[in-house]
């Protein structure tokens, strides 16, 4: 309960001033970005949502592409002066105040470091980046220049994940014991992801894994944060090529155990499920909840009672999107510390991947150490 009305405080604090001082909410001013890389498909969706908010103004778009600039000029009708080459071509004309990252995982530490050049606060497109060392070397130079690195996850902005945790946080499940998490969709390919995207997503160079960290990074992330920023004790991981025909350099489908004092989390990683799926089982001592899908739950509170289906309402601002919560952070409302996108749980996050990956190619279990 407590850990309910911390989080509600806030939100009641913005919901007085908004009643009392509008005019103090409109002289907010949108936080400047600039989106770097168009390479990753998931810059759609931010440009598709980009007209519809105002926390945010677009200052400009670098790619090295010529040809993926002018296809997203096109597109989405852009003013062609708003793309640049390079990342020091739109900083001589430019002055954002954070990054957006569109690119392949493994150039993410090489932007963060330039970023952190120029003192600009950063969000990255999940995972953090390919491995636990360069999780630590982005850490320290965020320490060391003191800016923001964020995470962004599609899971993060799910009612549904918010519920089944304040659940277990007020012990209405009884003590933890088991959270299972599914992830994943047909593959890539078999859902027509851009040529761009598919390319760097099946290289082991520019995305870590194959399933395993693209969509074993969001089970990862959410038990981090059940778990307190905990890491577990062990990770077990195997990993296999079920379309090596489409995949020959990568994994398709995964499953990764972590083990606690107390409890275990199973993650199942997957470019080969029969439909596209995001949830999450956790079990306690006293009962379960499923988060079903974004804003559906199933709880069940005895076993002499009948699971209940639930609508989750959506969370509110500066919950509720990526941009949102940017702007919240930018404008020193809210501190990004031990939640799904916070560089603390997220160098968790690489510490768990880096150990599966491990593990899959040893073929043992990989016991973690206190990180540095």
């Amino acid at each position: 309960m407590l850990s309910r009305i911390a989080r509600i405080l806030p939100l009641l604090a913005a919901c007085i001033v908004s009643l009392f001082c509008p005019a103090l909410l409109a002289q907010q001013p949108p936080v400047r970005v600039a989106i770097i890389g168009l390479e990753h498909g998931h810059v759609t969706g931010f440009l598709q949502a980009f007209p519809r908010q105002n926390d945010a103004q677009l200052v400009g778009i670098v790619d090295p592409n010529p040809a993926l600039r002018a296809k997203y000029e096109q597109q989405y009708h852009l003013d062609h002066a708003l793309f640049y080459p390079t990342l020091d071509a739109l900083l001589a004309q430019q002055h954002p105040q954070a990054l957006l990252v569109y690119t392949s995982i493994g150039e993410h530490r090489h932007i963060i470091e330039e970023a952190a050049a120029h003192n600009l606060d950063v969000m990255v497109e999940k995972p953090l980046t390919i491995s636990l060392d360069d999780a630590l070397a982005i850490r320290r130079v965020a320490r060391e220049h003191h800016i923001h690195v964020l995470v962004n996850y599609e899971t993060t902005w799910y009612s549904s994940n918010r519920a089944v945790y304040d659940l277990l946080q007020e012990g209405r499940l009884g003590d933890l014991r088991k959270v299972v998490v599914h992830d994943g969709h047909q593959g890539p390919k078999e859902i027509g992801v851009q040529p761009e995207f598919l390319q760097w997503l099946t290289d082991p160079a520019l995305n870590g894994a194959g399933a395993l960290y693209d969509f074993g990074c969001y089970g990862a992330d959410l038990m981090t944060w059940i778990m307190h920023g905990q890491a577990p004790i062990s990770v077990t991981a195997v990993a296999q090529t079920d379309k090596p025909q489409i995949y020959p350099r990568v994994d398709d489908d995964a499953t990764i155990i972590l083990r606690y004092p107390s409890a275990q989390a199973v993650l199942m990683p997957s470019w080969d499920w029969t439909f596209g799926r995001k949830d999450m089982e956790v079990y306690g001592t006293k009962a379960y909840a499923i988060a079903v899908d974004s804003n559906h739950i199933l709880e069940r509170m005895s076993e002499s009672s009948p699971a209940v289906g639930l609508t989750i309402p959506p969370l509110t601002a500066p919950e509720d999107t990526s941009l949102h919560y940017l702007a919240a952070v930018e404008r020193g409302q809210l501190k990004p510390q031990g939640d799904l996108t916070s560089l603390d749980t997220n160098v968790i996050v690489m510490q768990i991947l880096d150990a599966a990956r491990q593990s899959v190619r040893t073929g043992k279990t990989v016991v973690l150490h206190p990180l540095p």
